[in-house]
């Protein structure tokens, strides 16, 4: 029985089956009218696009869980911080919010950075007995000078235009400049991050990332020179055009028309399926160098760390170099998803970066795809999103089926009115079944 399990597993046939049954599903709910489907393109290709985009951030993290075994409890933050590059770059810039403010706030970030390199350099070098003294001296002394520049210059940003703007503005660069600007950003909060944590055990390293996550989210939501915080920004350019162009270009008109769609409908599908082949591209291209980095001797190096560590260390392996290594790479992947989501929406709203929808639920998409597996990881994202998507349609429908020998009254209506909720009840069962009956995962690692 358990050779049977084995094969079946090892079945070079279950990855192209399983995103076979996972195409039917985008295409019945672009052709299918019922109570389970929408019937329409415009929403089975919203779905996919943001599909796509959660399998660039379970890829991500499948790089540091399932190549080096590392627990990254903070997707959020890093999808967060890719998610400023686009309005630090790619909007166009506030009139007067530069001169209000913007080099004291650059300078004053400095000054920040330079004191905590000292700190560490002084930590390092000083003698013992003089060690502690002199670093909190320099910490002290710089966190005035930092706090004595920034504070005046946020404020006079801030109150910049402040009805519709009251933020620092960004570059006026195309759109997808910002993209791998938010993975940089990413990478290097990676970076400070994981100089710090990546020596911790373990769980020790999941708390620490949890808590730099929520930290990084409560910062933008109350830094609103950055991107004007809970006030939400929005206009961020898109590198397709948009429908309402399309609506009143005589040329599209008429292929709409030849197409017997309305030019509203066409003009939707059109801009979703130019998003979806940039997205596709972009997912396919990082899937490529994975498979790459992966089957190349670095990654036979990373799953022997990932195995055993000491073993490694043993032969002579940097192990925190490493751990550090692909902590950086995976939350640049993650903060690339950042940028590309906030230019799919037009808009950041800092409010919106909950962890249970970018923690959680990318992990149980990397769970059930099979960490370790980068098809699995892109498998896991486009199925687990469709299922978090449709939950909230399917299970009002499972409730009233369910409900129906009771009679009408205060408990019917309450489990009625409660049914959306149940994709948290789908999100646990489907990982419950898929730990029950494929432990690796639907595609496992080879």
């Amino acid at each position: 029985m358990s050779n049977t399990r084995q094969a079946t597993a090892s079945s070079p046939w279950r990855a192209p089956l399983i995103f076979l049954v996972i195409a039917a599903l985008f295409v019945l709910e672009g052709t299918t009218r019922n109570a389970l489907f929408s019937g329409s393109w415009n929403s089975a290709l919203a779905i996919l696009n943001m599909g796509l985009i959660s399998a660039v951030m379970a890829l991500g993290v499948n790089m540091q869980w399932g190549y080096a075994g590392l627990f990254n409890a903070g997707v959020v933050g890093f999808l967060a911080l890719g998610a400023l590059g686009p309005v630090l770059v790619a909007t166009r810039p506030v009139e007067g919010a530069w001169s209000a403010g913007g080099p004291r706030v650059l300078l004053a970030l400095v000054i920040g950075l330079a004191t905590l390199i000292l700190a560490a350099q002084v930590w390092q070098r000083a003698p013992q007995r003089l060690r502690a003294i002199a670093m909190i001296a320099i910490l002290v002394l710089g966190f005035v000078l930092y706090r004595f520049l920034f504070d005046p210059a946020v404020m006079a940003i801030e109150a910049n235009n402040s009805a519709s703007a009251g933020n620092i503005g960004g570059l006026g660069w195309p759109v997808l400049l910002s993209w791998p600007v938010g993975a940089a950003f990413a990478a290097a909060a990676a970076w400070g991050v994981g100089k710090v944590a990546l020596g911790l055990r373990s769980d020790y390293l999941a708390i620490a990332t949890l808590g730099i996550g929520e930290i990084i989210v409560a910062v933008l939501r109350n830094e609103e020179w950055l991107a004007r915080g809970v006030k939400n920004m929005s206009g961020i350019p898109r590198p397709v055009p948009y429908e309402l162009d399309l609506q009143n270009d005589p040329g599209f008109v008429a292929k709409a028309a030849s197409w017997g769609m309305d030019v509203s409908t066409a003009s939707g599908i059109w801009v979703k399926l130019m998003y979806a082949g940039i997205f596709a591209v972009v997912l396919l291209g990082l899937v490529l160098l994975a498979e790459l980095a992966l089957k190349s001797p670095w990654g036979r190096m990373m799953r022997a760390i990932r195995d055993n560590e000491t073993a490694a260390s043993a032969m002579g392996k940097n192990i925190k170099g490493r751990h550090l290594q692909i902590f950086v790479i995976g939350s640049a992947v993650i903060g690339l998803a950042g940028a590309m989501m906030v230019t799919l929406d037009g808009l950041l709203s800092p409010g919106s970066f909950n962890p249970l929808r970018y923690t959680f639920l990318v992990w149980v998409m990397v769970i059930v795809g099979g960490s370790g597996n980068n098809w699995g990881s892109v498998l896991g994202g486009l199925l687990i999103w469709f299922l978090w998507i449709k939950a909230e349609v399917w299970g009002p429908e499972l409730m009233n089926l369910v409900t129906l020998p009771l009679p009408d009254g205060a408990l019917r209506q309450h489990l009625l009115d409660s049914a959306p909720h149940m994709r948290f009840i789908a999100m646990g069962l489907v990982l419950l079944l898929v730990l029950r009956f494929a432990p690796r995962g639907l595609v496992p690692e080879k």
